[in-house]
């Protein structure tokens, strides 16, 4: 998936939790847990787009981790809403599956980059020998 696709689907996630959101039921427990749900949902693709403009690897890595744990509270913010009964798991399922394939691509690219960054360094160390 290229940076372009990342965007247009983190930021599918947040629109559909919006959706989502809108219709949990006016219930004090129900609106709280929304907000937060809102708040880590939406935050997923605005940190990606901080992250497509990381300065140096380091900056992208820091910025990813953040959208991983983003990403992650969210799957929790909406297992909160299935076991809660608050809102039908059958119409969720398809929202988890994507938020975890967020967190996994996210995963791997963090873990890419921290190798690519580790192995830029022992060639540089090598060339100063």
């Amino acid at each position: 998936m290229n940076e372009q696709e990342f965007k247009d689907r983190t930021k599918s996630i947040g629109l559909r939790v919006i959706r989502l959101v809108e219709n949990l039921p006016n219930k004090m427990a129900a609106q709280i847990v929304g907000k937060q749900l809102l708040r880590s949902a939406t935050s997923i693709g605005a940190n990606y787009r901080a992250a497509c403009r990381a300065k140096s690897t380091a900056d992208l890595i820091n910025k990813l981790r953040i959208v991983e744990e983003e990403a992650d509270e969210s799957i929790y913010w909406i297992e909160i809403l299935i076991e809660s009964e608050i809102f039908p798991e059958k119409k969720l399922v398809k929202l988890l599956s994507d938020l975890d394939e967020i967190v996994a691509m996210t995963v791997a690219s963090i873990k890419r980059l921290h190798s690519n960054n580790q192995k830029s360094k022992i060639r540089n160390l090598k060339s100063k020998v």
